[in-house]
């Protein structure tokens, strides 16, 4: 992934925060047919291996799980915030007019050879796991066991585990730090009066690096 110093994020804990944020990733895996990509929702798993290992599941019927090439890394992409910039919220527009739009977005790519997991006690454990992490927030929550057996049994039988030790993890923040301090303050009090969440979500991350840089 193309980043430069300003952007790049290397700490783990704030990797695996943003995956456990954003599981839905894109499982890009090569075939002899070239590239397949999927969105897959994964579990990062940080105290299976050095860097972490995503576990997830696909159905038995999509091909990559059995087509994708043992000898190449799969990646994984995991997008978070992202959003337009304009350049009206620059003190710099004002002071040169010497700016142009951009991007603001963080994401996170996950690389390591993909394993296949076709046991039935693997893949029930990664569901009941996915499903209590996106279920706990809720005041109603919904368990797997409150589906009857046999038809949980039924559901498991279509679908195959994946496990990706990941062997390299890059993040790219890119968070206005080119700018200058007036106009990432500019940023931040434009996105934050956004509707979008996406936007709000944005702010909050232009603001929490100008207080990094502070500190």
């Amino acid at each position: 992934m193309y980043s430069t110093a300003h952007f790049r994020e290397e700490r783990l804990d704030v990797l695996h925060t943003l995956i456990r944020a954003h599981p839905l990733g894109i499982l890009v895996t090569r075939t002899k047919d070239g590239l397949l990509a999927n969105s897959i929702p994964f579990l990062v798993d940080a105290a299976a291996s050095a860097k972490g290992t995503l576990k997830g599941h696909v159905a038995r019927a999509n091909s990559q799980w059995r087509d994708f090439d043992p000898d190449y890394e799969a990646l994984v992409i995991f997008q978070g915030a992202q959003t337009y910039v304009t350049p009206s919220w620059y003190v710099t527009k004002q002071q040169t007019g010497k700016v142009v739009p951009t991007w603001n977005y963080v994401v996170v790519q996950a690389h390591g050879r993909m394993l296949v997991r076709d046991d039935p006690h693997w893949v029930s454990t990664q569901i009941e796991q996915l499903t209590d992490t996106q279920e706990r927030p809720r005041a109603k929550r919904w368990a797997v066991s409150d589906a009857p057996q046999e038809f949980v049994g039924q559901q498991v039988k279509a679908i195959v585990g994946i496990e990706i030790p990941i062997a390299r993890l890059e993040g790219k923040w890119k968070v206005s730090q080119n700018r200058p301090h007036a106009d990432r303050v500019g940023v931040a009090e434009g996105l934050n009066e956004s509707a979008d969440d996406n936007a709000r979500a944005m702010a909050a991350l232009v603001a929490s690096a100008l207080k990094s840089d502070r500190a």
